[in-house]
Protein backbone atom coordinates (compact mmCIF):
# COMPACT_ATOMS: atom_id res chain seq x y z
CA UNK A 1 0.00 0.00 0.00
CA UNK A 2 1.40 3.40 -0.98
CA UNK A 3 2.16 6.02 1.65
CA UNK A 4 -0.53 8.77 1.69
CA UNK A 5 0.15 12.50 1.82
CA UNK A 6 -0.11 14.19 5.21
CA UNK A 7 -3.56 15.62 4.45
CA UNK A 8 -4.80 12.14 3.42
CA UNK A 9 -3.88 10.18 6.56
CA UNK A 10 -7.54 10.29 7.64
CA UNK A 11 -8.90 10.44 4.07
CA UNK A 12 -11.04 7.28 4.19
CA UNK A 13 -13.18 8.42 7.12
CA UNK A 14 -13.27 12.05 5.95
CA UNK A 15 -14.53 11.03 2.50
CA UNK A 16 -17.19 8.77 3.98
CA UNK A 17 -18.48 11.46 6.35
CA UNK A 18 -18.13 14.52 4.11
CA UNK A 19 -17.76 13.64 0.43
CA UNK A 20 -20.75 13.08 -1.87
CA UNK A 21 -23.33 14.72 0.41
CA UNK A 22 -25.07 16.78 -2.26
CA UNK A 23 -27.30 18.93 -0.01
CA UNK A 24 -24.53 21.50 0.55
CA UNK A 25 -25.41 23.07 -2.83
CA UNK A 26 -28.71 23.42 -4.64
CA UNK A 27 -27.27 21.94 -7.83
CA UNK A 28 -23.95 20.89 -9.32
CA UNK A 29 -23.11 20.25 -12.94
CA UNK A 30 -19.90 18.71 -14.29
CA UNK A 31 -19.16 17.80 -17.91
CA UNK A 32 -15.98 15.98 -18.92
CA UNK A 33 -14.82 15.31 -22.46
CA UNK A 34 -11.63 14.52 -24.37
CA UNK A 35 -10.77 15.76 -27.86
CA UNK A 36 -9.09 13.52 -30.47
CA UNK A 37 -5.79 15.38 -30.01
CA UNK A 38 -5.64 14.35 -26.34
CA UNK A 39 -6.86 17.60 -24.76
CA UNK A 40 -9.25 17.00 -21.85
CA UNK A 41 -12.00 19.50 -21.05
CA UNK A 42 -13.87 19.86 -17.77
CA UNK A 43 -16.79 22.28 -17.37
CA UNK A 44 -18.14 22.84 -13.85
CA UNK A 45 -21.12 24.81 -12.57
CA UNK A 46 -22.52 25.28 -9.06
CA UNK A 47 -25.59 26.98 -7.64
CA UNK A 48 -25.75 27.56 -3.89
CA UNK A 49 -28.82 27.72 -1.67
CA UNK A 50 -28.49 31.52 -1.46
CA UNK A 51 -28.78 31.81 -5.28
CA UNK A 52 -25.08 32.41 -5.96
CA UNK A 53 -23.67 30.70 -9.04
CA UNK A 54 -20.10 29.90 -10.04
CA UNK A 55 -18.50 28.01 -12.86
CA UNK A 56 -15.27 27.24 -14.64
CA UNK A 57 -13.94 25.69 -17.85
CA UNK A 58 -10.70 23.75 -17.73
CA UNK A 59 -8.47 22.36 -20.49
CA UNK A 60 -5.64 19.87 -19.85
CA UNK A 61 -2.99 18.62 -22.27
CA UNK A 62 -0.26 16.08 -21.52
CA UNK A 63 2.84 15.94 -23.72
CA UNK A 64 4.19 12.46 -23.08
CA UNK A 65 7.97 11.91 -23.08
CA UNK A 66 9.33 10.65 -26.37
CA UNK A 67 12.60 10.24 -28.26
CA UNK A 68 13.34 11.98 -31.58
CA UNK A 69 16.30 11.28 -33.85
CA UNK A 70 18.27 14.50 -34.11
CA UNK A 71 21.32 14.16 -36.31
CA UNK A 72 24.04 11.93 -37.72
CA UNK A 73 27.55 13.37 -37.45
CA UNK A 74 31.11 12.29 -38.07
CA UNK A 75 32.87 11.75 -34.74
CA UNK A 76 36.14 10.19 -33.63
CA UNK A 77 35.64 9.43 -29.89
CA UNK A 78 33.53 6.76 -28.23
CA UNK A 79 31.11 8.37 -25.72
CA UNK A 80 28.93 6.61 -23.12
CA UNK A 81 25.15 6.78 -23.18
CA UNK A 82 23.83 9.06 -20.44
CA UNK A 83 20.26 7.95 -19.70
CA UNK A 84 19.75 10.61 -17.02
CA UNK A 85 19.89 13.50 -19.50
CA UNK A 86 17.18 14.60 -21.91
CA UNK A 87 19.85 14.63 -24.65
CA UNK A 88 21.66 11.30 -25.12
CA UNK A 89 24.20 10.22 -27.67
CA UNK A 90 26.23 7.18 -28.62
CA UNK A 91 28.92 6.38 -31.15
CA UNK A 92 29.18 3.74 -33.82
CA UNK A 93 32.78 2.81 -34.73
CA UNK A 94 33.75 1.16 -38.01
CA UNK A 95 37.10 0.82 -39.78
CA UNK A 96 37.97 4.32 -41.00
CA UNK A 97 34.73 5.84 -39.74
CA UNK A 98 33.04 6.84 -36.50
CA UNK A 99 29.44 8.05 -36.20
CA UNK A 100 27.58 9.97 -33.51
CA UNK A 101 23.88 9.33 -32.97
CA UNK A 102 22.13 12.02 -30.94
CA UNK A 103 18.67 11.75 -29.44
CA UNK A 104 16.45 14.28 -27.70
CA UNK A 105 13.74 13.12 -25.29
CA UNK A 106 10.90 15.53 -24.54
CA UNK A 107 10.55 16.00 -20.81
CA UNK A 108 6.82 15.30 -20.82
CA UNK A 109 4.87 18.32 -19.61
CA UNK A 110 1.23 18.51 -18.53
CA UNK A 111 -0.46 21.87 -19.08
CA UNK A 112 -3.79 22.72 -17.44
CA UNK A 113 -5.63 26.03 -17.82
CA UNK A 114 -8.94 27.05 -16.26
CA UNK A 115 -11.08 30.18 -16.66
CA UNK A 116 -13.70 30.83 -13.98
CA UNK A 117 -16.82 32.97 -13.85
CA UNK A 118 -14.95 35.18 -11.34
CA UNK A 119 -12.75 36.19 -14.31
CA UNK A 120 -9.67 34.36 -13.02
CA UNK A 121 -7.21 32.54 -15.28
CA UNK A 122 -5.41 29.64 -13.59
CA UNK A 123 -2.50 27.84 -15.25
CA UNK A 124 -0.64 24.75 -14.05
CA UNK A 125 2.46 23.13 -15.56
CA UNK A 126 3.52 19.70 -14.26
CA UNK A 127 6.67 17.62 -14.74
CA UNK A 128 6.76 14.14 -13.20
CA UNK A 129 9.59 11.59 -12.88
CA UNK A 130 11.93 13.66 -15.07
CA UNK A 131 14.09 15.54 -12.56
CA UNK A 132 14.29 12.45 -10.32
CA UNK A 133 12.38 9.21 -9.90
CA UNK A 134 9.34 9.80 -7.70
CA UNK A 135 9.59 13.61 -7.92
CA UNK A 136 6.78 15.72 -9.34
CA UNK A 137 7.12 19.49 -9.80
CA UNK A 138 4.29 21.95 -10.43
CA UNK A 139 4.19 25.63 -11.33
CA UNK A 140 0.84 27.33 -10.72
CA UNK A 141 0.07 30.85 -11.87
CA UNK A 142 -3.04 32.98 -11.46
CA UNK A 143 -4.03 36.12 -13.35
CA UNK A 144 -6.89 38.48 -12.50
CA UNK A 145 -7.43 40.80 -15.51
CA UNK A 146 -9.82 43.14 -13.67
CA UNK A 147 -7.26 44.14 -11.04
CA UNK A 148 -4.21 43.23 -13.16
CA UNK A 149 -2.78 41.14 -10.32
CA UNK A 150 -0.75 37.97 -10.48
CA UNK A 151 -0.03 34.98 -8.28
CA UNK A 152 2.53 32.21 -8.54
CA UNK A 153 3.12 29.03 -6.57
CA UNK A 154 5.56 26.14 -6.84
CA UNK A 155 4.75 22.68 -5.50
CA UNK A 156 7.03 19.67 -5.10
CA UNK A 157 5.93 16.08 -4.41
CA UNK A 158 8.36 13.27 -3.64
CA UNK A 159 7.21 9.67 -3.19
CA UNK A 160 9.22 6.59 -2.28
CA UNK A 161 8.06 3.17 -0.99
CA UNK A 162 8.08 4.29 2.69
CA UNK A 163 8.03 8.08 2.33
CA UNK A 164 5.75 10.81 0.98
CA UNK A 165 6.87 14.42 1.18
CA UNK A 166 5.44 17.66 -0.19
CA UNK A 167 6.53 21.29 -0.31
CA UNK A 168 4.32 24.24 -1.29
CA UNK A 169 5.79 27.68 -1.97
CA UNK A 170 3.76 30.88 -2.46
CA UNK A 171 6.16 33.14 -4.31
CA UNK A 172 4.22 36.43 -4.10
CA UNK A 173 2.62 36.25 -0.66
CA UNK A 174 5.28 36.33 2.00
CA UNK A 175 6.91 34.36 0.37
CA UNK A 176 5.63 31.43 2.41
CA UNK A 177 6.42 27.73 2.47
CA UNK A 178 4.45 24.75 3.76
CA UNK A 179 6.27 21.43 4.07
CA UNK A 180 4.88 18.09 5.20
CA UNK A 181 6.18 14.53 5.31
CA UNK A 182 4.84 11.07 6.14
CA UNK A 183 6.82 7.95 7.01
CA UNK A 184 5.19 4.54 6.82
CA UNK A 185 6.04 0.96 7.71
CA UNK A 186 3.73 -2.07 7.58
CA UNK A 187 0.60 0.08 7.81
CA UNK A 188 1.82 2.40 10.56
CA UNK A 189 2.01 6.08 9.60
CA UNK A 190 3.55 9.12 11.28
CA UNK A 191 3.56 12.58 9.74
CA UNK A 192 4.18 16.25 10.45
CA UNK A 193 3.51 19.59 8.77
CA UNK A 194 5.00 23.06 9.22
CA UNK A 195 4.42 26.48 7.68
CA UNK A 196 7.16 29.10 7.37
CA UNK A 197 7.04 32.81 6.48
CA UNK A 198 10.28 33.85 4.77
CA UNK A 199 9.78 37.59 5.30
CA UNK A 200 9.03 37.18 9.00
CA UNK A 201 11.57 34.36 9.39
CA UNK A 202 9.11 32.54 11.62
CA UNK A 203 7.18 29.26 11.74
CA UNK A 204 3.53 30.17 11.25
CA UNK A 205 1.84 26.83 12.00
CA UNK A 206 2.55 23.18 12.68
CA UNK A 207 0.62 19.92 12.88
CA UNK A 208 1.22 16.22 13.50
CA UNK A 209 -0.58 12.94 12.88
CA UNK A 210 -0.30 9.21 13.44
CA UNK A 211 -2.33 6.46 11.81
CA UNK A 212 -2.68 2.83 10.91
CA UNK A 213 -4.04 1.70 7.56
CA UNK A 214 -4.85 -1.71 6.10
CA UNK A 215 -7.24 -2.50 3.21
CA UNK A 216 -10.17 -3.33 5.54
CA UNK A 217 -9.93 -0.49 8.05
CA UNK A 218 -7.93 2.57 9.09
CA UNK A 219 -7.57 4.76 12.17
CA UNK A 220 -5.91 8.13 12.62
CA UNK A 221 -5.26 10.78 15.26
CA UNK A 222 -4.42 14.29 14.06
CA UNK A 223 -3.32 17.40 15.94
CA UNK A 224 -3.71 20.55 13.84
CA UNK A 225 -3.80 24.32 14.37
CA UNK A 226 -0.50 24.36 16.29
CA UNK A 227 -1.42 21.15 18.12
CA UNK A 228 -4.55 22.73 19.61
CA UNK A 229 -7.28 20.89 17.67
CA UNK A 230 -7.31 17.09 18.01
CA UNK A 231 -9.32 14.66 15.93
CA UNK A 232 -9.68 10.88 16.09
CA UNK A 233 -11.22 9.01 13.16
CA UNK A 234 -11.99 5.42 12.26
CA UNK A 235 -13.03 3.80 8.98
CA UNK A 236 -14.13 0.21 8.36
CA UNK A 237 -14.98 -1.36 5.02
CA UNK A 238 -17.43 -4.07 6.06
CA UNK A 239 -17.91 -5.41 2.53
CA UNK A 240 -18.16 -4.12 -1.03
CA UNK A 241 -21.54 -2.49 -0.27
CA UNK A 242 -21.20 -1.31 3.34
CA UNK A 243 -18.76 1.17 4.85
CA UNK A 244 -18.75 2.64 8.35
CA UNK A 245 -16.87 5.57 9.84
CA UNK A 246 -16.73 7.87 12.83
CA UNK A 247 -14.88 11.03 13.79
CA UNK A 248 -14.56 13.03 17.01
CA UNK A 249 -12.94 16.47 17.38
CA UNK A 250 -11.73 18.33 20.47
CA UNK A 251 -10.54 21.94 20.50
CA UNK A 252 -8.30 22.60 23.50
CA UNK A 253 -8.87 26.35 23.20
CA UNK A 254 -12.65 26.13 23.22
CA UNK A 255 -13.11 24.63 26.68
CA UNK A 256 -14.00 21.08 27.63
CA UNK A 257 -16.87 19.77 25.58
CA UNK A 258 -17.90 16.80 23.51
CA UNK A 259 -20.24 16.82 20.56
CA UNK A 260 -21.86 14.41 18.21
CA UNK A 261 -23.84 16.23 15.54
CA UNK A 262 -24.43 19.06 17.97
CA UNK A 263 -26.91 20.86 15.66
CA UNK A 264 -29.11 17.81 15.21
CA UNK A 265 -28.59 17.70 11.45
CA UNK A 266 -29.17 14.38 9.69
CA UNK A 267 -27.97 14.01 6.11
CA UNK A 268 -28.49 11.34 3.47
CA UNK A 269 -27.03 10.94 0.01
CA UNK A 270 -27.56 8.69 -2.98
CA UNK A 271 -25.78 8.43 -6.32
CA UNK A 272 -26.40 6.16 -9.27
CA UNK A 273 -24.80 5.55 -12.66
CA UNK A 274 -27.81 5.97 -14.94
CA UNK A 275 -25.84 5.01 -18.02
CA UNK A 276 -22.14 4.95 -19.00
CA UNK A 277 -20.86 8.53 -18.66
CA UNK A 278 -23.84 9.93 -16.73
CA UNK A 279 -23.97 9.94 -12.92
CA UNK A 280 -26.82 11.41 -10.87
CA UNK A 281 -26.40 12.35 -7.21
CA UNK A 282 -29.18 13.33 -4.80
CA UNK A 283 -28.83 14.58 -1.25
CA UNK A 284 -30.86 16.04 1.59
CA UNK A 285 -30.32 17.28 5.14
CA UNK A 286 -32.94 17.53 7.87
CA UNK A 287 -32.94 19.58 11.05
CA UNK A 288 -34.16 16.97 13.54
CA UNK A 289 -34.67 19.62 16.23
CA UNK A 290 -36.94 21.74 14.01
CA UNK A 291 -38.79 19.31 11.79
CA UNK A 292 -41.73 21.70 11.31
CA UNK A 293 -39.55 24.58 10.09
CA UNK A 294 -38.18 25.23 6.63
CA UNK A 295 -34.59 24.51 7.61
CA UNK A 296 -34.13 21.42 5.47
CA UNK A 297 -31.98 21.36 2.34
CA UNK A 298 -31.95 19.27 -0.82
CA UNK A 299 -29.43 19.16 -3.63
CA UNK A 300 -28.62 17.40 -6.88
CA UNK A 301 -25.48 16.69 -8.88
CA UNK A 302 -25.15 15.85 -12.57
CA UNK A 303 -21.87 14.51 -13.98
CA UNK A 304 -21.36 13.81 -17.69
CA UNK A 305 -18.16 12.04 -18.78
CA UNK A 306 -17.86 11.68 -22.55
Amino acid sequence: MSIPAFSDIAKSSNDLLIKDFYHTAASNLEIKSKAPNGVSFNVKGKSTHDSHTAGSIEAKYKDDPSGTFFNHLLFLIRSPVDTSSNISYQTLLRPGQASLLMFYRRAGLTLTQAWTTANVLDTKIEVENQLAKGLKAELLTQYLPKSNTYGAKTNLYFKQPNFHGRAFFDLFKGPTATIDAVLGHEGFLVGAEAGYDVQKAAITRYSAAVGYTVPQYSAAITATNNLSVFAASYYHKVNSDVEAGAKATWDSKAGDKAKVNDRGIAAVAYNVLLRPGFTLGLGASFDTQNLNEAAHKVGASFTFDA
